[in-house]
């Protein structure tokens, strides 16, 4: 991160105990530890609430490209549904109009009933 090698490290490690001095230099480096682990934990912390915020836009997005999705193959199914609904009515009316149309212009005639002519010609006594 700072890129600092280990003879950098000694040099800073002599200053800070002729500065500081034996005696306060072990409470020191403690304290200066404890800063380092909070900032860890908060740069992790960081770290972790924006991958969270990138998941959910990406989460977002996949939801919104779905929804679409769904809502065009609902149109596409209810576009069909209703030809599907009209080529049938229209069947059923072709049908129905079938049905009618022959019986009225054709009146089957049918033949006098077989016991009409029977009694006509019974011979007479």
């Amino acid at each position: 991160m700072f890129d600092i090698g280990f003879s950098e490290l000694m040099v800073i490690a002599l200053v800070a105990l002729i500065v500081i001095g034996p005696e306060r230099l072990p409470r020191v480096a403690r304290t200066l530890g404890h800063l380092a682990g909070r900032l860890q934990r908060y740069v992790s912390d960081v770290k972790a609430d924006i991958n969270r915020e990138v998941e959910l836009d990406e989460l977002r997005k996949m939801r919104d490209s779905m929804q679409e999705a769904a809502s065009g193959f609902e149109t596409s199914v209810n576009s069909e549904m209703q030809k599907t609904e009209s080529e049938l009515n229209a069947a059923v009316e072709g049908k129905a109009e079938a049905e009618v149309s022959p019986s009225l212009e054709q009146t089957p005639v049918s033949p006098p009933p077989e016991s009409a002519t029977a009694i006509e010609e019974k011979p007479k006594l």
